[in-house]
């Protein structure tokens, strides 16, 4: 698929996974019938920090029949699916990123890289508990004249990231493919690091049950806040903006 089938009418959703999806699974069903039968203006990307083999675990456990969006996103934006095959003008960028230098450089500083599963190429993830210690990380590898960026959320989580990665800018990848304006892309999710998915869509949707590490940095103009936690949340904002029936809430 390319830029070319896009069509300017079609909105393209992208939504964070954990606490947004899940959390109700009768109001994930509830989501996904009604994005079944928007799919003819309204596509539907996951985007999750996990990477694929973790995701794809969860949609197998946890979501509907049949649940089959059009395109997954994963590793805090170091991975693209389309189809079940990665995109590999996205997988590309990532190859020359030295993310085991990454790994190295932390432990030596003491701290615990996550498992192995939730690695990638272009993705370096650890547990750092306090922001000394994220300091402390940050100026090692700038010391090193490694190019990166990073984010921090939670309590403890730490993901270093090549440069040109992160789930904003795989966001505009995939919306460039699929030939779909950043002015139609709604994002969707529920915690810190999701804002800069926020800040790149055109709009916005804060689940009931966001975090306030999100909620006190979301741009407001252009986010709505919902009151029903989980799927629910998501399904109320995309009715409000007028993409789902108002039958569907």
């Amino acid at each position: 698929m390319t830029g070319e089938t896009g069509k300017s009418d079609t909105w393209l959703l992208v939504s964070d996974i954990d606490d947004t999806l899940t959390g109700n699974r009768t109001d994930l069903e509830r989501l996904w019938h009604q994005l079944k039968n928007a799919k003819s203006h309204l596509k539907l990307a996951l985007n999750s920090s996990r990477p694929a083999a973790s995701v794809d675990q969860t949609l197998a456990d946890y979501f509907p029949e049949g649940f089959e969006p059009d395109a997954i996103i994963t590793g805090l934006g170091t991975e693209i699916r389309l189809d079940r095959f990665f995109l590999e003008s996205w997988q590309s960028r990532f190859i020359d990123w030295p993310d085991e230098e990454v790994r190295k450089i932390v432990r030596k500083l003491g701290y615990d890289a996550h498992d192995d599963k939730f690695q990638t190429d272009g993705k370096a993830s650890f547990a750092v508990p306090g922001k000394d210690g994220v300091d402390a990380i940050l100026a090692a590898l700038r010391d090193e004249g490694i190019p990166f960026r990073h984010i921090y959320s939670g309590t403890s989580d730490l993901d270093i990231l090549a440069p040109g990665a992160g789930k904003d800018a795989a966001m505009r990848h995939l919306a460039s493919h699929l030939g779909i304006p950043m002015e139609r892309t709604i994002a969707a999710g529920d915690s810190g690091n999701d804002l800069a998915l926020f800040e790149a869509a055109g709009k916005a949707i804060a689940v009931g049950n966001a975090r306030q590490e999100l909620l006190s940095t979301l741009p407001r103009h252009k986010t709505y806040l919902a009151s029903a936690h989980h799927a629910a949340g998501v399904l109320e904002g995309l009715t409000v903006m007028g993409l789902l029936p108002q039958s569907a809430v």
